[in-house]
C-alpha cells in the first residue's frame, strides 16, 4: 500500500526520489521520508503528512548530494502516523537504513529478543525491527546482501523491502514476499519501485521480482538470489504505458479523468477479442484453459471492495447468460474458512492491481486445493497475473485515483466477455452471439452519451451535499450498482451510505426513511422494472427524497422521483456498466461540494498489499 523508490546511478539522487513518491502518494500519504548516503554517512528526513510537507522539510533541513538513496510514502499499519515512525528506519548506530511495505507478523518476539540484546527502538512500527535484527547479524561479519537475507528468514510476514548501509554506501539490497517490487534498468543507473509509475520518466525497462528473492542493485549491475542462495535469472520486460497516461490531462482530479476515461478504457478491454460479425470472442490468455471453463462445474469469483462488486455482477451473467453456477467469495474471508474447492471448479481473482494480499491468498488456497485459478487483473506484470494458471487483462491503464473507477467498468467488460465467449462454446446461436456482440461493441458511445449528464449530476451534488445518509436501492444486476455507488460515495465525500437490494428495504431499512432520506434507486427498463417502481412508490409514500437511474424511454418514473437521470437502454446485465457512471459522477461532485481530498481519501490507500 506504501510508496517505495530508490535510486543508485550518476544523477543527484533526491530530485528523483521525491518526483516519484510524488506519482505513488496515492498508495500511501500518512507520512514520508528518505534517505541518502554520502561519505560514509547515512542522512534522513521524515514527516508526517504528504509529500508537499516533506519537501518543505528538505528546504530547512537540506541533505548533502548524493547519487544513491532511498524514498517512501507510508500508509500507517503499525504505529500512528508521525515523523518517528516514518520511513525510512535505522539501526542504533545509524549505519543501516530500511523501508519496507507489509506487516512483520512476529515482529514482537523479534523486538523483545533484540531488545534484550541491547537495542534500542525509536519508533512504534514492525518495520524498525529489520534495520536491528540486519544490523545484529552483520556484527558477525556479514556483508549488507547476506544480512538481509538471514534476516528474512527469521521474519514471518510480507514485505517489499529496501536497505543501504554506509558500509557498502554504491549499493541497495531489495527483496519481496507478498508485497509488489520491481527494479528499473538504466544507463549506468538502476532503480527499484512498488510500482512502475515511480520509474517510468527514467526507463521503460524493468525487472519483476517474484517471491522470496533477493537482489544487489548498484548502478551498473544487479544480482538476484532467493532466501536459500539459488541463483535466479531475471528477464527484463518493457513497460508498456506512457507517462501521460498518469498526468490527470487537464482535469482537476485523477478520479475525474478516469471516469471520462471509460468510453477508451471499455474500448481497449474489448479491443481484438469481441468480433462482432461472429457474434464471438476470442480471449487469448484463456485459450488453454477454454474446456474447463466450459466444463466448470462451478465457478468462483474472489475480490475485495469493487472487484467484490464487480464479481456480483458477473454471475449473473455466467448464471444466466453462460448457465454455470457462479459464487462471489470475499478474498478476505475465503481462505479462512477452509473452503470446499475441487479440480472441478475455476477460480477467477479480481483485482485492479494485481497485489491484492487476500486475494493473493485466495489464489494459493484455490491453487492447493488443485482449482484451475485465474486472473483478471489491469496491471501487467503484477504478483496474481504471474501465478495465475491464465487469465485477461483488463486493460484500463494506471489508475491513480483512490476510488476505482474505470478498472470496475473495465473488469464487467472482461467479464462480460468471458461469459459470451463460454455461452458460444456451449452452444449459444451464432444470432443470439451476434445481438450481444453488437450491445457490447456500442458501450463505449453509450457511456460517452452519459458523461454528457456531468452538469446537471453536479446541480444535483450540491442539492445534497448537506446531507449525512445515503440509501442506493437496486435488484438484479443493479443490486451490485447500489452497493458500488455507497461504497463511492463513502469514500470520498465520507457520507454513510447503503447499498440494499431494492426488495429488502421493507426488511429493516425503511425505518430510516423520512423527508430528509436521499433515496438512489437504479431503475432501468427491464424483466424487474414493475417490481423496482413499487419499491420506488414504498419510498415516495414515506416523504423520501428520490434520485432516479432510469432510461431515456422512461416515462413512468419521472412522475415518481424528484431527480432522473436519464442513461440508454441496452442489454440487461450490460447495464451495470451504464448505470454505474452516474453514481461515479455523484460521488465526485459530492466530494467537491463537501470539500474532501477527491483522489487521496482519508485512512485509505489504492492497493491493499496487507492483510
Amino acid at each position: 500500500m506504501c510508496g517505495i523508490v530508490g535510486y543508485v546511478g550518476k544523477r543527484e539522487c533526491l530530485p528523483i526520489i521525491l518526483e516519484g513518491l510524488k506519482r505513488l502518494e496515492y498508495r500511501g500519504y500518512d507520512s514520508a521520508g528518505v534517505a541518502v548516503a554520502q561519505s560514509g554517512k547515512l542522512f534522513f528526513q521524515k514527516k508526517a503528512g504528504k509529500v508537499s510537507e516533506l519537501e518543505a522539510a528538505l528546504v530547512l533541513n537540506r541533505l548533502p548530494a548524493s547519487t544513491i538513496g532511498m524514498g517512501h510514502s507510508r500508509w500507517a499499519t503499525h504505529g500512528e502516523p508521525n515523523d518517528t515512525n516514518a520511513h525510512p528506519h535505522s539501526d542504533c548506530s545509524g549505519t543501516i537504513a530500511v523501508i519496507h511495505n507489509g506487516i512483520i507478523e512476529n515482529f514482537q518476539t523479534l523486538k523483545t529478543k533484540l531488545q534484550k540484546d541491547g537495542h534500542v527502538f525509536k519508533s512504534a512500527t514492525d518495520t524498525e525491527v529489520l534495520s536491528h535484527l540486519i544490523e545484529e547479524i552483520m556484527k558477525n561479519g556479514n556483508d549488507l546482501f547476506t544480512a538481509v537475507r538471514l534476516a528474512l528468514k527469521e521474519v514471518q510476514g510480507a514485505y517489499g523491502l529496501v536497505v543501504m548501509s554506509s558500509k557498502e554506501p554504491e549499493k541497495f539490497v531489495v527483496a519481496k514476499l507478498g508485497s509488489p517490487l520491481i527494479l528499473g534498468i538504466g544507463d549506468g543507473e538502476n532503480m527499484v519501485a512498488s510500482d512502475a509509475a515511480a520509474i517510468i520518466a527514467h526507463t521503460r525497462q524493468v525487472v519483476y521480482l517474484n517471491d522470496g528473492e533477493v537482489a544487489e542493485v548498484s548502478a551498473d549491475a544487479f544480482k538476484t538470489t532467493t532466501l536459500d542462495q539459488v541463483e535466479v535469472t531475471k528477464e527484463i520486460k518493457k513497460i508498456d504505458f506512457d507517462l501521460s497516461q498518469i498526468e490527470r490531462a487537464g482535469f482537476d482530479h485523477f478520479m475525474l479523468k478516469e471516469i471520462h476515461e471509460q468510453p477508451e478504457t471499455i474500448r481497449n478491454a474489448m479491443r481484438g477479442r469481441l468480433q462482432v460479425e461472429q457474434g464471438g470472442v476470442r480471449l487469448g490468455g484463456l485459450e488453454h484453459v477454454q474446456a474447463k471453463l466450459v466444463n466448470a462445474r462451478r465457478i468462483i469469483i474472489i475480490g475485495c471492495g469493487t472487484s467484490w462488486h464487480a464479481g456480483l455482477v458477473g454471475e449473473y451473467m455466467l448464471e444466466q447468460i453462460a448457465k454455470i453456477p457462479t459464487e462471489v467469495e470475499y478474498a478476505s474471508e475465503f481462505r479462512y474458512r477452509n473452503p470446499v474447492v475441487t479440480s472441478e471448479d475455476v477460480v477467477l481473482l479480481m483485482s485492479q492491481s494485481g497485489e491484492t494480499a487476500d486475494t493473493l491468498a485466495a489464489l494459493k488456497e484455490a491453487k492447493a486445493k488443485g482449482a484451475t485459478v485465474l486472473g483478471v487483473v489491469n496491471v501487467v506484470g503484477s504478483t496474481i497475473a504471474r501465478e495465475s494458471m491464465g487469465g485477461v487483462y483488463v486493460h484500463a491503464g494506471p489508475e491513480i485515483g483512490v476510488a476505482s473507477t474505470k478498472a470496475f467498468t473495465s473488469q464487467l467488460t472482461v467479464l462480460a466477455l468471458i461469459t459470451l465467449m463460454i455461452a458460444r462454446a456451449k452452444g449459444m446461436s451464432e444470432t443470439d452471439g451476434k445481438i450481444l456482440a453488437k450491445e457490447l461493441d456500442a458501450l463505449p458511445d453509450k457511456v460517452r452519451k452519459v458523461l454528457g449528464n456531468a452538469d446537471q449530476i453536479q446541480r444535483l451534488a450540491d442539492e445534497f451535499k448537506g446531507s449525512n445518509n445515503f440509501l442506493y436501492l437496486g435488484r438484479g444486476a443493479n443490486f451490485p450498482v447500489a452497493l458500488e455507488g455507497a461504497l463511492k460515495l463513502k469514500e470520498i465525500s465520507y457520507i454513510h451510505a447503503e447499498g440494499y437490494p431494492a426488495a429488502e428495504m421493507k426488511h429493516g431499512p425503511i425505518a430510516l426513511i423520512d423527508k430528509n432520506m436521499p433515496v438512489v434507486f437504479v431503475v432501468p427498463k427491464d424483466a424487474i422494472y414493475e417490481k423496482v417502481l413499487s419499491n420506488v412508490q414504498e419510498v415516495r409514500a414515506r416523504k423520501g427524497r428520490i434520485i432516479a437511474i432510469a432510461n431515456e424511454d422512461d416515462h413512468e418514473i419521472e412522475k415518481l422521483a424528484e431527480f432522473v437521470i436519464r442513461v440508454p437502454r441496452t442489454y440487461g446485465f450490460f447495464g451495470p456498466i451504464l448505470n454505474v457512471v452516474p453514481l461515479q459522477l455523484l460521488s465526485y461532485y459530492m466530494a467537491i461540494a463537501r470539500g474532501t481530498n477527491v483522489d487521496q481519501p482519508r485512512n485509505l490507500a489504492k492497493s491493499v498489499t496487507v492483510e
